[in-house]
């Protein structure tokens, strides 16, 4: 029987795991990938005061040196169910059940995929979602990518240091980056953007060899040919087991600004909930206003 179990150790739910600790309760982070979420696969964070730059892996791996020092249980586990009887939450895993007064939510987002026929099949055999992961594959090679936010952004960046061409395809006729981003993309000479199109086809049988698009414009048909092609199309939140005690909208959990839920003694924190930015500072920041306010919790009922 535990005070709080945090479901998910990205940013939020680490800094919640962190400050409930403080706080002299006793907490379990479960995780069921990898710690640090979709932030440990970011090749490049600057948003983050006092620390100029710093790979996403290098600060999840910061991050759980600080949540573990202060011991702070933690199992590597895949939430799969959640009840409350008589005040007591039990979370169902993959391998066990776990009890405790508080639950805070903070299973983040994953990679969004865009649909079209075939993406499902030639992953991992030219299709990919993660830079970190697989850009070294493709050293020397001409690459696309499909996306016009930041994490497109600073894909690309990272490709244009080890591929001869990368191509970024975008949907719309502007990006949607950071200024400092977009100008540093534009000031590479081995990344072209072509604006206005629509990914139509993933080209190849066994492995990709390229890409149909149409421009929304002029209705043409736009080829590339390529082996490799990173997808950064936004995020989509996992939230259906928590239906029966969350508020959703479009999938995200609903909260007032306590982070709390419709149900008494559950919270939901980061990028899984309803907001308006998702950043690894307001992350951060959900993360401690939970733990405070679910630690006050425990200490007055």
């Amino acid at each position: 029987m535990f005070d709080v179990i945090v479901i998910g150790a990205g940013p939020a739910g680490m800094t919640a795991a962190l400050n409930v600790k403080r706080e002299g309760k006793s907490v379990l982070l479960l995780e069921k990938e990898n710690f640090g979420g979709q932030i440990a696969l970011s090749p490049r964070v600057e948003n983050i005061p006092s620390i100029k730059a710093i790979s996403g892996e290098e600060y999840s791996a910061l991050l759980f040196d600080h949540v573990s020092d202060l011991g702070v249980e933690f199992e590597l586990e895949e939430v799969i169910g959640l009840s409350k009887n008589n005040g007591v939450f039990t979370v169902k895993t993959n391998y066990n059940e776990y009890e405790s007064r508080i639950v805070i939510i903070a299973g983040g987002c994953q990679h969004r995929h865009i649909g079209v026929a075939r993406e499902e099949e030639l992953i991992g055999k030219g299709v990919s979602y993660c830079v970190v992961c697989d850009g070294a594959f493709y050293k020397g090679q001409e690459v696309c990518l499909i996306g016009d936010a930041n994490t497109a952004l600073q894909y690309a960046l990272v490709l244009a240091g080890i591929c001869t061409k990368v191509h970024i395809c975008a949907l719309f006729d502007k990006l949607f980056a950071d200024k400092i981003l977009i100008n540093r993309v534009l000031e590479k000479d081995n990344i072209d953007i072509r604006y206005n199109i629509s990914l139509q086809e993933f080209l190849g049988e066994n492995e990709l060899t390229g890409l149909r698009f149409k421009d929304t414009k002029t209705n043409e048909e736009v080829r590339y040919s390529c082996k490799g092609v990173f997808i950064a199309v936004g995020q989509i939140p996992h939230n259906e087991i928590y239906k029966d005690f969350v508020e959703l909208e479009n999938g995200y959990i609903k909260t007032d600004e306590l982070m709390r839920t419709k149900t008494e003694g559950l919270y939901a924190v980061g990028d899984c909930r309803v907001k308006t930015y998702r950043q690894v500072i307001a992350a951060e920041s959900d993360g401690m206003i939970a733990a405070i306010n679910a630690s006050r919790y425990i200490d007055t009922h």
